[in-house]
């Protein structure tokens, strides 16, 4: 590596708009983040569906419908 050229590699805090915060090894001063894994809605089990326009009873209905056809039709 050539000397002074690399920036300083140092310990910096993570915060996080939770409020939770991690140490971290950065070039950068600090760092402000707006999910972490304390809050993120798929690690806290709290994730939504968003549904727009009523796509997902549409692809039930779908489903259900084919679901029905196969077991007509003996499969």
């Amino acid at each position: 590596m050539k000397p002074a050229i690399h920036p300083a590699y140092q310990r910096v805090q993570v915060t996080c708009a939770c409020g939770a915060t991690y140490d971290v090894g950065s070039t950068k001063k600090s760092l402000r983040i707006d999910v972490c894994a304390r809050c993120h809605p798929f690690y806290t089990g709290k994730q939504r569906i968003m549904d727009t326009g009523g796509r997902v009873e549409r692809f039930l209905r779908k489903y259900e419908r084919s679901k029905a056809a196969a077991a007509a039709s003996g499969r």
